[in-house]
């Protein structure tokens, strides 16, 4: 397997391990301070999820006496250093993205103003 191939395997297992920390998230979120398995697999099955014993283990060894709160914290940090080596293909995106909502922006302000002019002043109900 080429590091491309180990890559996407890898960002799979990462995206399936993120629902099963999301379900998780959500129950504590919920109130349910310390989450089963029973909990998570039930929340995952309701979004249609298969839920693997495996992956639901591992998550449970990974959040084993740790709070929400240092969860999260802990994933702010590890999003801070990726976000931190990619910022010149985001702002690229985000400069097209800004200029088609500004471009969204003025069709419709074109719009109400068109609407407004074509009732001048006299609605049926008024």
């Amino acid at each position: 397997m080429g590091s491309q191939d180990c890559r996407a395997v890898e960002d799979v297992r990462v995206k399936v391990l993120v629902k099963y920390l999301a379900a998780y998230l959500l129950l504590t979120k919920a109130g349910n301070a310390s989450p089963s398995k029973d909990n998570i697999s039930k929340v995952l099955e309701a979004a249609g999820i298969e839920v693997e014993s495996d992956k639901l283990d591992k998550l449970f060894s990974e959040v084993e006496g740790k709070t929400a709160e240092e969860l999260i914290a802990a994933g702010n940090e590890k999003l801070s250093s990726v976000a931190a080596s990619a910022p010149a293909a985001g702002s690229a995106s985000g400069s097209a993205s800004a200029a088609e909502g500004d471009a969204a922006e003025e069709k419709e302000e074109s719009e109400e103003e068109e609407e407004s002019d074509g009732d001048m002043g006299m609605g049926l109900f008024d």
